[in-house]
């Protein structure tokens, strides 16, 4: 692929994290075991994961004033934030996650600044990027199709997340996105019910793309792995065997580091390989951007 540089507009969120001893219920009051606040929220995630791959990346997005400190972890990893604004009169986006004993997760979230960018935020940052740069996006900020339109006519390339899974995304324009990657749940909803991505991954990847148009529909399955399609090529790639404790921010490893292994001009298998390596090391860490592995760390676990 010939891919430069890395623009990631997407969300920054304060993430409270609850340890908790099962998933509250309805109309259950639950006492936490434990609490901690980390930097999350995807668009942070996936620039941390490129950034600690080794890639040029900056992000776009905006903040209120108490999230000054996201900006300092960004910056210690290696993300370029001169893109991302800090709202004086809005709080920064934030995620009540609980975490269970197997390491699973459920997430609340709060837009916050995430619901403040603006179009002329988007046309600023996609002004420092040309043809043959990459554009990554969720469905965590405002105008996303304007976003996808302009990246598209600039001639980059556009990798994208769903997630969060709203009606809104079936109208955005999905066929000029060249990396589609969502998990079986969004791939379940996409499908209307009418495929079950668990059950038959390959079929609801060549289903995606039939119905969207995407480039490539990269699946993942969380514990059955990741499924892979393109129209040419289509492979499975299985989990890599780790003790989970907490699963939060592994998608969004698995996106930075197979993006990565695209830009080093890895073939897909080999790419696959490469990011499940990241997320089985992501996932026995605690936190979501703080546990995403550098690419010394990644490369030492796939050399043993």
């Amino acid at each position: 692929m010939d891919m430069r540089k890395l623009l990631c507009f997407g969300s920054l969120n304060i993430d409270y994290t609850y340890t908790v001893p099962h998933f509250v219920t309805p109309g259950e009051t639950l006492p936490a075991e434990g609490m901690q606040v980390f930097s999350g929220g995807k668009g942070l995630n996936q620039s941390v994961a490129l950034a600690r791959a080794g890639l040029d990346v900056s992000l776009a997005g905006a903040i209120g004033e108490d999230g000054r400190f996201l900006l300092e972890q960004l910056r210690a990893a290696g993300v370029d934030t001169r893109h991302v604004s800090v709202l004086s009169q809005v709080r920064t986006g934030h995620a009540i996650i609980q975490n269970d004993p197997s390491g699973d997760n459920c997430i609340l979230v709060y837009g916050g600044a995430n619901h403040c960018t603006t179009r002329e935020q988007a046309d600023r940052a996609l002004a420092d990027f040309s043809p043959g740069d990459m554009l990554v996006v969720q469905n965590e900020i405002n105008d996303l199709d304007y976003i996808l339109r302009a990246a598209d006519a600039a001639g980059l390339a556009i990798a994208m997340t769903p997630a969060p899974m709203t009606d809104a995304v079936r109208r955005l324009p999905l066929d000029c996105v060249d990396y589609l990657f969502l998990n079986e749940i969004e791939g379940g909803q996409l499908l209307n019910g009418e495929i079950d991505p668990e059950e038959e991954p390959i079929r609801a990847a060549r289903e995606l793309r039939r119905r969207y148009g995407p480039g490539a529909v990269i699946l993942t399955l969380g514990e059955q792995g990741a499924v892979y399609a393109d129209g040419r090529e289509e492979c499975r790639q299985a989990a890599i065997p780790a003790q989970a404790v907490d699963t939060t921010g592994a998608g969004d490893t698995f996106m930075g580091y197979f993006l990565a292994g695209c830009f080093e001009e890895m073939s897909v298998r080999e790419a696959m390989v490469y990011a499940s390596q990241a997320a089985a090391i992501a996932i026995t860490r605690h936190g979501a951007s703080p546990a995403i592995p550098t690419r010394d760390e990644v490369r030492a676990a796939m050399a043993q």
